[in-house]
Formats: structure tokens, sequence, C-alpha cells
């Protein structure tokens, strides 16, 4: 009996020390910048509108095929409207770039990193992360869905957390059919 307890000992040391010097393969996935869109919608009392801004780098980590983290950085000077044509486009093209929204000639970039992933399903996460809009970061929570090299996320960002006043009722009273909406969507379909 001691020895058989002996053994169970001896082989619950060893599986120990196995798993303690056995490491996950961490691997990363760059994201092909130019096969990847991220599509914004915001929306006002009056109605909507959506277009475009460009990735200018990210990637995804994994260990052994399972999500464990994520950096991207967006090029806010490409904004772009797909919802107007004309003057119009070009004028809210400018006025979003413009200090009254994202200022990006002081802030070019606006960066999202993932600070925890839980897995969620067979290829489903949820996660947590950082989203920086100028120069203010805020944590933010959406859902990613990966099937093969492709990935998918819907965030809602409330634009008021990072500074972006213009028309927005939080900032200003008696707005009445002036008011842009607080919050605005981000749909970002990746390849990597």
């Amino acid at each position: 009996m001691k020895n058989t307890i002996k053994s169970f000992a001896f082989l619950a040391v060893i599986a120990c020390l196995t798993f303690s010097f056995t490491t996950l393969k961490t691997e990363k996935k760059d994201i092909k910048t130019e096969k990847s869109n991220v599509v914004w919608k915001g929306y006002k009392v009056t109605g909507a509108h959506d277009g475009t801004i460009a990735i200018s780098s990210g990637n995804l980590l994994f260990n052994d095929d399972v999500l464990t983290g994520g950096t991207f950085v967006m090029d806010m000077k490409s904004i772009i409207v797909t919802d107007l044509e004309g003057d119009y486009k070009g004028k809210l093209e400018t006025h979003l770039k413009s200090d009254d929204f994202f200022g990006v000639d002081a802030y070019p970039t606006a960066t999202l990193t993932f600070t925890n992933v839980k897995a969620s399903g067979k290829n489903a996460y949820n996660i947590t992360g950082d989203l920086t809009i100028k120069g203010k970061t805020n944590p933010i929570t959406f859902v990613m869905s990966i099937y093969g090299s492709k990935a998918s996320a819907s965030l809602k960002v409330d634009r008021s957390k990072y500074d972006v006043k213009y028309g927005s009722a939080s900032f200003f009273d008696d707005l009445k059919d002036k008011t842009i909406y607080d919050e605005f969507d981000l749909i970002a379909d990746l390849e990597f």
C-alpha cells in the first residue's frame, strides 16, 4: 500500500513538473489591411450617415489557435463618407476630420488594444479592450467571431467619453432636431 501511494505521489510530481514547463505556442497573426475594413455608422435625430475608416496596422494573438489578444491602429485621416456624394460628402468628411469631431491633425490615429479575452462559444469571444480616440482611453466590451482566417466584430462607441462634443446632448442643451446621438457603430471585417 505504501509503495502504491509513493508511486502515485511520484507520478503526480512528474505530471506537475511536465505541465509547468510546457508552454503554449503563441502566434501573432498580422491583419491584412488591404483585405480588411471598418465601417462606421453615426445617428442623428433626422437620420444617419455611414462610411469607412482604414486600418493602418493590427494583429491578433493566438495560443494554440485560441484567441488571447490583439491590437489595432485606425487611420483617422482616412475617414470616408459613403452615403453622400459631391459637395455634401466632402463637407461632412472635412467636418468629421475637424476639431468639432475627431481632430485628425492632432490625433491621426485611434487604437484598440485587447485587455481581456474569454471564449464564449466555438468561434466567439467576449473581449474587453482599451479604445483610444483623441488621446482619451476608455474600456470597451464587444464580441468577436473568428472563422478560419477571418474575424468580425461590432462595437458601440460612446463618443462623449472621447471629448467628441459637436451636436451632443451630453454637452449642449436645446439642440432639438440638430442632436447627433453619442453612440456610433463600428463594424470590423478582418482577414489575417
